[in-house]
């Protein structure tokens, strides 16, 4: 289903921020920034996953919509045209970004698949979330893959960064068992820091 919205100055032309939805921003001035563009009820949970992974460390953006889930998707707008000015700020500020989306379960609950063209973090952040005892795999093709230049996830500084499709069985979990939620996270921020420290 096509998007109700082609970008940010029609949905905020018909919207109500504080009503329709909200828009979270933390600069921290960090050369990651983590965001969820797709937060609140259009892929539910991604933006309490994405501020975690965040936390203190890295910089981070979310676009929450709040309109109930029978109209979950009316606010979506794609990756490759997600153009809502803070986060083109906070993402160009910074290096890279890990987006995190989430996807339909389909026949896999358990797998993160990660895309997005900086193939070193994606790399780095498969092997870890592994080693951690989670399920993740690297996308090269289709809709997930975030290999679109024009990727919110890709319009840092460098031109690169990932995307993680997080299923929604996955979702639930990080969101209602802390202790996986903080093995999730700190399999990220350590992924993130190798590359970073690794690119010094």
């Amino acid at each position: 289903m096509a998007d109700k919205y082609p970008n940010f100055s029609e949905l905020k032309a018909n919207e109500r921020l504080g009503v329709d939805y909200r828009i979270y921003v933390e600069n921290r001035d960090t050369p990651v920034a983590v965001i969820a563009p797709h937060g609140g009820s259009i892929e539910p949970g991604t933006l309490e996953i994405a501020a975690a992974i965040s936390g203190d460390t890295f910089s981070f953006y979310a676009f929450e919509a709040l309109r109930a889930a029978g109209k979950r998707g009316s606010l979506h707008i794609t990756s490759a045209k997600f153009d809502e000015p803070q986060a083109l700020e906070l993402v160009g500020k910074a290096r890279k970004a890990i987006a995190i989306h989430g996807r339909a379960d389909g026949q896999d609950p358990s797998t993160v698949g990660i895309g997005g063209l900086d193939d070193l973090l994606r790399d780095e952040i498969v092997a870890a979330l592994t080693a951690a005892d989670f399920s993740a795999a690297a996308v090269f093709e289709g809709g997930l893959a975030g290999r679109d230049p024009a990727n919110i996830c890709n319009r840092g500084g460098t031109g690169v960064g990932v995307q993680l499709e997080l299923p929604w069985t996955l979702r639930r979990q990080l969101t209602s068992r802390p202790e996986l939620l903080c093995a999730f996270c700190n399999a990220i921020r350590g992924a993130a820091m190798a590359v970073k420290e690794g690119s010094e």
